[in-house]
């Protein structure tokens, strides 16, 4: 079997497994690069963990470079992506603490589902299969894309304006604008396709095992102001996870969009995932 897994990130477990500590794993999510986690990371080793970053498959290593060449994002879909941190998780010594934000959010669920995760933070998650509201806000955030079907096979980047709604609507326009320069990727359209049509396929990647006695404790994180993933979404999402026999628990973080985990209030959230994974290091088997 071909691995996909990349050098950087061969690196990146053998690191982890040679330090003995508790691995916590970065999904990030869609329009985004692993290095949208750096700070995280840094804040998460300083309390004792060692952290890896992954990305989806064939992500470039910066941002100038994803947009000199888009193509590269086009055609990943959910499942592609899951597959591959799946793998990542399988090569560590120890189950790791997943941590994903936005389609990085689905993806952890799936991960934590399949048994792979000591415990799950999901932040402002995109929503799984079965989960059904579909706030104006959440669609308008996905028109640019899903509002044309030939966009499918495509990768796409926002727009400043369409970053601002989406991503910056919480903070001051100076910021956004920053943060789109520093942060903002094109991405592939599938997984946004995937999505809207989750429930209407019966074998949509993005299903999530929410029954499974081995997912671990979950935390929830939504954002007060979210418009991309809004309170109904994430509060259907752990309504769905809250009848597993594991911990889960939902926090909204007030005045905050989904730039949550890049802007100026970072640290509060990553704070609010350490105090439930500190409340509950206990409670599972971190031995895979």
């Amino acid at each position: 079997m071909t691995t996909t897994i990349t050098a950087g990130e061969r690196a990146e477990i053998d690191r982890a497994n040679a330090s003995g500590a508790q691995p916590v794993v970065f999904v990030h999510g869609l329009w985004l690069l692993p290095q949208s986690w750096d700070r995280w990371r840094s804040h998460f080793e300083d309390q004792g963990f060692v952290t890896l970053a992954p990305g989806w498959p064939d992500d470039p290593t910066t941002v100038n470079e994803a947009r000199r060449n888009p193509s590269v994002f086009a055609r990943k879909s959910v499942g592609e992506i899951t597959d591959h941190y799946a793998e990542v998780i399988r090569a560590l010594d120890r189950k790791p603490i997943v941590i994903g934000h936005s389609f990085g959010g689905l993806i952890t669920q799936q991960l934590a589902g399949m048994g792979l995760a000591y415990s799950a933070i999901a932040i402002d998650p995109a929503p799984h299969r079965g989960v059904l509201p579909l706030p104006i806000s959440a669609l308008r955030a996905a028109l640019p894309v899903i509002g044309n079907p030939l966009n499918y096979r495509r990768a796409k980047a926002l727009t400043r304006k369409q970053f601002r709604f989406a991503f910056g609507n919480a903070v001051s326009e100076d910021e956004s604008n920053r943060l789109y320069d520093q942060y903002s990727v094109p991405g592939s359209a599938v997984p946004l396709f995937q999505a809207a049509t989750a429930n209407f396929n019966p074998g949509s990647q993005t299903k999530v095992n929410t029954k499974n006695p081995k997912r671990g404790p979950l935390l929830i994180i939504s954002g007060e102001k979210d418009n991309t993933v809004p309170w109904a979404v994430a509060n259907a999402s752990y309504k769905r996870q809250k009848k597993n026999p594991n911990v889960t628990e939902i926090v909204e973080i007030a005045g905050r969009g989904h730039s949550l985990v890049i802007d100026n209030g970072w640290r509060d959230v990553a704070n609010t995932a350490l105090t439930f994974i500190n409340n509950h290091l206990s409670l599972v088997d971190p031995q895979l």
